[in-house]
């Protein structure tokens, strides 16, 4: 297998001692997908990828078709696949894409669906549709299978979970927290010198506003009306989300290290595979490398839980999945390809090798076996949190808004603007930005500053 290193990624060195010998083909398996062409996939460079370069190998080991991987920092995946799906031909047969881009290839219309690729094709009922993020309703303009058309499979349905240390909770005789007020009171109970209470991402960006959602969701807040049915208002200088924006700023402050504005993923998982913080807001992705003896000090020491939620309230869990899509600016071989090896992706036997290399997997019977296992016992905050995840960001202007929320949301955390001024000013700009593309839009009165 062919790999295209784009950047050294601490994340990506991860080493995975799990054996992947070809497992016994469960009654859905499409091992036999014939000779394909090679294809090139280009992927993020994620806690995940180890167990996706494995699960790769073992499919180019099974099938005999070649596989190139281009492994690409989150930085510059989406610039690589708009470049891709621009050009006269695609130098990618698969493109990973985040969900909060989709939208833009979507209605752009870049990719092939992928019932023009293989008349009548449906993933196994035993996959999670992670919020219904892999359908296009053109006439609806909206991600659903209702009337949706099927653009995407899901490399992983990657959501937020509070990742903690059993052995310090126990210690403490404190139970998991199950809201922001524990959280914090958790936080100062526990930390001391070479102990932070709590992290999560602050860095300018995609980081500090994702990390965000799950503060903003727990207490009733939004960045958009509705935009599902036209309402393009811009609501995220709500009351409800200056709470939310004051308690995640106050939990920063009290419990995080004192660059929290420039911690990033890789740091955050650092920091709790190191052994420096009792708490951690971070993907289920990462749980692998907590687990990895080479380079983890906390193997057996921890536990997720959902992400934590206000008094009498429901948790926040955005929804921050992967689409694995075919571009349509690539020969007719190379998409069937490209669906062939998808296909194989999501059968049981594929799924169970990708779990136990340390992937993410996306499949309901596969989650269930190994769920029983105790090295698995993460898999039941990851349930939970699929069962009550939000998806964000379900419009073709994503990727701006995303990029308002990121700058305007780092200022109030690092100082530079005070946590009103920060989201009127966001609210603003989202609004212009929904303006310029004409649609249904406002906004709310500002907040008092």
């Amino acid at each position: 297998m062919k790999i295209w290193t784009s950047v050294h990624h601490a994340v990506t060195a991860l080493v995975l001692t799990v054996g992947l010998m070809a497992p016994a083909l469960a009654a859905d398996s499409v091992t036999n997908v014939g000779k394909q062409v090679p294809i090139n996939i280009l992927i993020n460079a994620s806690p995940w990828y180890g167990g996706f370069e494995k699960v790769t190998e073992l499919y180019q080991k099974q099938t005999g078709n070649k596989v190139s991987l281009d492994v690409t920092p989150y930085n510059g995946m989406l610039e690589k696949a708009r470049n891709a799906v621009r050009g006269d031909k695609s130098p990618y047969d698969i493109l990973n894409i985040d969900t909060a881009w989709t939208i833009e290839f979507y209605k752009g219309g870049f990719l092939k669906p992928l019932t023009q690729i293989q008349p009548g094709y449906a993933m196994p009922k035993q996959v999670f549709t992670c919020g219904g993020s892999y359908y296009w309703n053109a006439q609806k303009q909206w991600r659903t299978p209702v009337g949706g058309e099927l653009m995407a499979v899901p490399p992983n349905c990657n959501t937020q979970v509070l990742v903690y240390r059993k052995d310090l909770f126990k210690a403490a005789k404190l139970a998991p927290p199950k809201t922001f007020d524990e959280v914090l009171d958790d936080c100062k109970k526990l930390q001391k010198p070479g102990l932070y209470g709590y992290v999560t991402r602050g860095e300018r960006g995609n980081g500090i506003w994702y990390d965000f959602l799950p503060f903003l969701y727990a207490y009733g807040g939004s960045e958009v009306a509705d935009p599902e049915n036209g309402d393009f208002t811009s609501t995220l200088n709500s009351p409800k989300a200056l709470a939310a924006l004051d308690k995640f700023i106050e939990i920063e402050k009290t419990c995080a290290p004192a660059n929290r504005g420039a911690i990033g993923q890789a740091d955050v998982i650092q920091l709790m595979a190191t052994g420096n913080v009792a708490m951690a807001q971070v993907v289920i992705a990462a749980w692998p490398y907590f687990e990895n003896p080479t380079k983890s000090v906390v193997v057996g020491k921890i536990a997720a839980v959902e992400n934590p939620s206000v008094a009498g309230g429901k948790p926040g869990v955005p929804m921050g999945n992967w689409h694995f899509a075919v571009p349509k600016n690539i020969p007719e071989a190379n998409q069937k390809a490209a669906l062939a090896f998808m296909k194989w992706f999501l059968t049981k036997d594929a799924q169970m090798a990708y779990a136990k290399a340390g992937g993410i997997p996306v499949r309901s019977d596969v989650m269930a076996e190994l769920s029983k296992e105790p090295k698995y016992a993460w898999m039941a905050a990851y349930k939970q949190s699929l069962e009550d995840a939000v998806q964000p960001i379900g419009y073709a202007e994503g990727a701006a808004v995303e990029d308002v929320m990121g700058l305007r949301l780092n200022q109030a955390l690092i100082g530079q603007k005070s946590p009103a001024a920060a989201l009127n000013t966001a609210a603003a700009e989202i609004e212009a930005i929904f303006k310029k593309n004409g649609r249904k839009t406002g906004h709310l009165p500002p907040l008092p500053q």
